[in-house]
């Protein structure tokens, strides 16, 4: 539930805290297998039935949050056990991305039928009339569906009038756009990482906290504390994350209070992405391609790619904005670190490849931030007003939000050939991203542009996010008044398109 203090976000926000507090702070490996009494202290459990399970989750969580991977359950292992070779600035996290924490799984049921308490025992017992596998009889007054006979198919819900029938479903598997996720041999959640796409979806949706993502905070600020210097490329979704305190002319301190030597804007970036799809597009389609998918969401694009492969160059290849935003920073100082900053948990995935390794060093979500500016104390209140950030377009930063892609291409085509027509077709959350790339190959979508967010909502619906979507929407829609200028097309850094599609053939999928 973003936006709301569940024990689920506080326990993630004190793992993130202490290890960022234990990277600040300095000390040995061997404080890992100290947090777990720190964050769970005492002698009776808050969230489970065992204090002792309750820590060793936490154990769990904490060395997740060092990029390591989880441990088997068949040995003995301190929590701290390779930590020491995650406590230097140039580690990346160990795959999988996204991962399950076994023991803190609650076995749910996959997909059943189910009658509630609610059921009148009727007269008319619909329920049992329609079934068509007679699956359903009355036991007692009440209804019962026998459960090796049930399909599912939910005739018995719609007929009920006191709505006492439902259908029950694990979590974790119903937000899969990808159907990634089934059980082990034990009933516990289990994920195919053939299939996954990192969006996380699973990881938030989750209310036993079982899921867990690799991260990069201890590293990162290892890294601010080194010699080169470090930057925070922010992606617009940032826009009312952090409260009504973190202003966008507040902005640059706080990130400097972290260790960061400036902060950019990866709008700035997608104002580059834009002009250069619209350029493709313009150029392939319907030429070449029948229809053009953005490339802006990894996660959709990597599910495009693995479930359509015959329509993969129909994927634009235009750089993401983070990319866009960091190889722009690091031309000019080839030295510096970058950190890209955002909701999103595939960005760690795609900022993974090896042909992005080299422009971003490391990927954090805002979950992960906040933890860090808890770390230091930061008071947002005390921060006074300095330069904004206004390297990007309205458009730009519209990136942020489901359709605004999509509507900052289409502006920037009518920019370039005002005669052109422009078809857009848009779709959130990956179900239905799956549901629009099939109708596109079936022929429905030709000559559209085609845009795919993984997240519902977008961008402001990542699962790094801390706010929910409606606020988010809210903030950023006044983030986008705040531009110095509308159009991406406007953007002072246009000129480099050129070069930036030499780049885009080197950077190729690894």
């Amino acid at each position: 539930m973003k936006g709301v203090d569940t024990q689920k976000s506080k326990i993630r926000h004190q793992v993130f805290t202490e290890i960022a507090r234990l990277a600040y702070e300095g000390g040995g490996p061997e404080l890992i297998d100290e947090l777990p009494y720190k964050i769970v202290p005492g002698e009776i459990a808050t969230y489970r039935d065992s204090i002792f399970l309750e820590r060793a989750i936490v154990g769990e969580r904490l060395r997740a949050a060092m990029g390591l991977s989880l441990q088997s359950m068949t040995e003995h292992q301190t929590f701290s056990q390779g930590v020491d070779e995650s406590m230097i600035a140039e580690k990346y996290y160990e795959p999988p991305l996204i991962d399950i924490i076994k023991f803190a799984c609650h076995k749910c049921p996959e997909n059943r039928v189910i009658v509630t308490d609610c059921c009148q025992g009727c007269l008319e017992h619909p329920c049992v009339e329609v079934c068509p596998k007679g699956a359903v009889s009355i036991i007692d007054g009440k209804s019962h569906i026998d459960q090796d006979k049930c399909i599912k198919c939910g005739m018995c819900m719609r007929a009920c009038q006191y709505s006492a029938i439902i259908k029950q479903e694990r979590p974790c598997a119903k937000a899969c756009g990808v159907n990634a996720i089934h059980s082990d041999e034990y009933g516990r959640a289990d994920i195919d990482q053939d299939k996954c796409v990192a969006c996380g979806m699973c990881l938030q949706s989750c209310p036993f906290a079982a899921i867990v993502d690799k991260g990069q905070i201890y590293q990162t600020i290892k890294a601010t504390q080194g010699k080169d210097p470090v930057y925070a490329i922010v992606a617009p979704a940032i826009a009312g994350q952090f409260g009504k305190e973190l202003t966008n002319e507040r902005m640059r301190e706080a990130f400097q209070k972290l260790g960061f030597t400036d902060v950019l804007e990866v709008a700035m970036g997608a104002d580059l992405c834009t002009v250069e799809e619209a350029h493709d597009f313009l150029k392939e389609v319907p030429e070449k391609l029948d229809f053009m998918g953005t490339s802006c969401c990894p996660a959709w694009a990597m599910m495009a790619k693995k479930n359509f492969p015959k329509y993969a160059d129909n994927i634009s290849m235009a750089l993401t904005p983070m990319v866009l935003t960091a190889r722009l920073l690091k031309n000019s100082e080839p030295e510096s670190k970058i950190c890209f900053i955002g909701p999103c948990l595939s960005k760690k995935q795609e900022a993974a490849r090896k042909s992005i390794k080299s422009y971003v060093d490391f990927t954090l979500t805002f979950e992960e931030v906040a933890g860090m500016f808890e770390a230091k104390g930061v008071d947002f209140s005390e921060i006074p007003d300095g330069m904004p950030l206004v390297q990007a377009s309205t458009d730009g930063r519209g990136f942020a939000a489901s359709g605004g892609v999509a509507e900052a291409v289409a502006n920037a085509i009518r920019e370039i050939d005002p005669d052109r027509e422009i078809k857009v077709a848009k779709a959130e959350g990956l179900a239905d991203c799956k549901k629009m790339m099939r109708d596109a190959t079936r022929g429905k979508y030709n000559g559209y542009l085609l845009e795919g967010m993984a997240c519902p909502g977008g961008c402001i619906g990542g699962a790094g996010t801390l706010q929910n979507t409606m606020k988010s929407t809210r903030s950023l829609k006044q983030y986008m008044k705040e531009a110095k200028f509308a159009r991406s097309i406007e953007s002072d850094f246009t000129n480099l398109i050129e070069d930036l599609e030499n780049f885009s053939e080197e950077v190729v999928d690894d």
